[in-house]
């Protein structure tokens, strides 16, 4: 899965444009290096987000086939060091 869809579908990030532009602006990292919003993730891939006064850093545990309902959105991954 791409990780522009994975940050919404997770709901990480609310819109894909949003994960789009953020990705394109060089503050999201997938396991260290700088991604673009059409990497694909692969389980055990660490994202990284920086926002301008804090960082948020999940583990993606699982990538869902289609779309996650909202109270399933957060099994797909887990935060660390939040």
């Amino acid at each position: 899965m791409r990780l522009d869809k994975f940050l919404k579908v997770s709901r990480l990030i609310k819109r894909r444009t949003v994960a789009n532009e953020v990705s394109d602006t060089g503050r999201v990292f997938v396991n260290g290096n700088p991604a673009k919003p059409a990497k694909q993730l692969k389980q055990g891939d660490i994202i990284t987000i920086v926002y301008s006064n804090r960082k948020v850093e999940a583990r993606v545990l699982k990538i869902p086939e289609n779309n996650v309902s909202v109270q399933e959105a957060p099994d797909l991954y887990e935060l660390i060091n939040n």
